[in-house]
């Protein structure tokens, strides 16, 4: 094709339409329900420095943010401006972590790229004034990160650090990016023939465990039976799309710590503690929501669907750099059980910081399966013009 050695400057051109189109669409910075909040918080940062203790600082990076461009005296209009730069810089990092991957080539670069571009639910998030643009840029921007580490070089050390400290302040579930990042260290070190740095992984582990246990608390007081559980929703604002108990639920004692008491309602509620994690799950990943439009919901089946099936096929493939299996599979997987253990949200607010994991699997497993194809109708062709120059030309007939 003529046009695929342009293929960068379509898609740069791609996302900077893409982003006309969300501007003229929402006519404008759009304020959400939760704007109002994150507004507040980045105004009293930018006038005070003062960081308001609750629970808006578990989303304290968003506000702080926001208040580089309230301080600067851009306002809405900066913040969007800012957060299109970030989402930039993540659909770059989505490209090259991709081709990464990909052992260069570009086919699955393209097309992961074009996913994260032109997927309905990703992009529109830049020009609200809401935490889910810049997390998930910074989600990809960790993506990106951590495919750079395969060379080993300090500085890209240093870089995933940053990036994935930053992700764990953008939102209360960011740690997840982190944990997912750790697992795949820890496959690392396991499978090495030097064994010293996975026993003192496993002695370090040991000895944070008490931090760790406290970590999980302040975590899990978010998520429990006290809370989400009990009411049985599937989903948040539909009361219909809920799990019903056929007996008086085992709630734990009074004076349980939070993430003990997850465990205790798991033990004594397991038939309905499944029932209502496998509602959940099916809410959260079909797209089938109900106040989603037809074709909305056609296109989540069209596409979503099988980019699962591919992605779960992509997440076996060993020639695929196995760390960065395990840390997209992990952080999908981490996002699901967190939704699964508290409730979905109305739109794709938990489900769209992942998805870019999911399309880069896809992705990569699509063009590995067709590229032989490709070579092979390519082949004959190919073979035709080499022979054609091979033979010398025919004398005419006198």
């Amino acid at each position: 094709m003529r046009l695929w050695p342009h293929h960068p400057a379509l898609l740069a051109g791609l996302w900077v339409l893409v982003q006309a189109v969300y501007l003229r669409q929402f006519h404008g910075p759009h304020f959400a329900n939760d704007s109002a909040r994150y507004l507040e918080y980045a105004t009293n940062i930018a006038e005070r420095g003062y960081f308001e203790p609750g629970h808006n600082l578990r989303y304290v990076l968003y506000p702080l943010f926001q208040s580089i461009w309230l301080g600067l005296g851009w306002g809405w209009w900066g913040i969007v401006a800012g957060q299109m730069a970030v989402s930039a810089l993540a659909t770059q990092a989505i490209y090259r972590g991709t081709r990464r991957l990909a052992g260069g080539r570009r086919e699955a670069a393209a097309l992961a790229t074009l996913l994260f571009i032109g997927w309905p639910d990703i992009q529109p998030f830049n020009v609200f004034l809401l935490t889910e643009s810049l997390f998930i840029s910074l989600v990809a921007l960790s993506f990106g990160a951590f495919t750079r580490v395969q060379h080993g070089r300090r500085r890209d050390w240093a870089w995933l650090l940053v990036v994935l400290l930053l992700t764990a302040l953008a939102r209360p579930n960011g740690f997840m990016v982190a944990l997912a990042a750790g697992l795949a260290g820890l496959d690392l070190l396991r499978r090495s023939s030097n064994r010293r740095p996975w026993h003192a992984a496993l002695l370090l582990l040991a000895l944070l465990s008490p931090l760790l246990w406290r970590a999980l608390n302040h975590q899990a007081r978010h998520l429990l039976p006290d809370g989400h559980l009990p009411t049985g929703r599937a989903h948040f604002p539909l009361p219909a799309w809920a799990v019903h108990q056929a007996q008086p639920l085992d709630m734990p004692p009074a004076g349980t710590g939070p993430a003990a008491r997850v465990l205790y309602f798991a033990v004594h509620n397991p038939t309905y503690l499944g029932r209502l994690m496998l509602g959940k799950l099916f809410v959260f990943i079909s797209y089938l929501k109900p106040h989603y439009s037809l074709a909305h919901r056609v296109v989540g089946v069209l596409v979503l669907w099988p980019a699962y099936c591919l992605a779960v096929l992509a997440a076996r493939r060993a020639t695929i750099w196995r760390p960065a299996r395990i840390f997209l599979a992990a952080m999908f997987l981490l996002q699901t059980a967190i939704v699964m253990l508290t409730v979905d949200d109305w739109d794709v607010r938990f489900l769209a910081p992942v998805l870019p994991a999911v399309f880069v699997l896809a992705a990569l497993e699509l063009t590995a399966r067709l590229a032989p194809r490709a070579a092979a109708f390519f082949q004959p062709a190919q073979r035709e013009e080499e022979l054609a120059e091979a033979l010398p030309p025919a004398r005419p007939r006198l």
